[in-house]
């Protein structure tokens, strides 16, 4: 998973100079490997759909209408874990595409599995570390919208560097969003919520979405975003969920 429990500089046509981002994997990884028992029926998952649905890394960008066969409004998650809410998200949007970024291979197959067994043709993966395929492979202002759900919290404070949302990173991805597109993290973990909406209000590039003063800067939990399992569970137990929701400015 992309640094999951389950998981840049102005740009041409802002009207600044476009500048490199200070932005390496060294700086921030966007994962944490972890070894992972594979099921023959991922496995087999692997060998069979990822050559059909999986685009390989490649430091140059990316032709999105070629990839998915259309021109599309995109999708790009990081981190997607399992693959169960991806597959639910893109099954219930099928006039957009939606490209996945996981590292972790048992996830990988689990989503290949569920993208042969609902025909999900606008879903595709890309097997590798979130910040390097932002880095080369999106191009500036291409994306509709960015998901990052339940990172890896780090909730010990001398880890907090280790999480994904810092200021770097979101300014690179803020740079990859079209106009109006939106960049939405979720948590479970109230100071990562604190961290993740102080981090995207601080992008100039950015401006939060919620409009209602009395919940704080957080926005609703949208619509397209299912409840997984793991959450219900938790909310049920009387445990916070927290979406943060931000715009790419004209």
């Amino acid at each position: 998973m992309q640094n999951t429990p389950e998981g840049a500089a102005p740009q041409p046509g802002d009207g600044q100079a476009e500048t490199k981002p200070r932005l390496t994997t060294q700086s921030i990884r966007s994962f944490v490997l972890r070894q992972g028992r594979m099921s023959p029926a991922q496995t087999h998952a692997l060998e069979t759909l990822l050559p059909v649905y999986g685009i390989p890394y490649k430091a140059e960008p990316l032709d999105l209408a070629a990839a998915f066969g259309r021109s599309a409004p995109t999708i790009l998650e990081i981190g997607f874990g399992m693959g169960e809410t991806s597959a639910r998200i893109a099954e219930a949007a099928p006039e957009k595409n939606f490209l996945g970024l996981e590292v972790h291979a048992p996830g990988v197959g689990a989503l290949l599995k569920l993208i042969g067994a609902g025909q999900l043709t606008n879903l595709r993966i890309i097997q590798h570390d979130a910040v390097e395929v932002a880095q080369q492979m999106i191009a500036p202002g291409s994306l509709a919208g960015i998901h990052v759900f339940f990172p890896d919290p780090w909730p010990k404070a001398r880890h907090h560097k280790r999480r994904l949302i810092q200021p770097a990173f979101v300014k690179l991805l803020a740079s990859r969003l079209a106009p109006g597109g939106t960049l939405h993290c979720a948590t479970d973990w109230e100071h990562y919520a604190q961290q993740m909406l102080e981090v995207l209000s601080a992008e100039a590039q950015l401006s939060n979405t919620a409009t209602d003063p009395a919940a704080g800067g957080y926005a609703e939990r949208p619509a397209y975003r299912p409840i997984t399992k793991f959450e219900n569970r938790g909310l049920k137990l009387g445990h916070g969920v927290w979406d943060v929701v931000f715009a790419r400015k004209p």
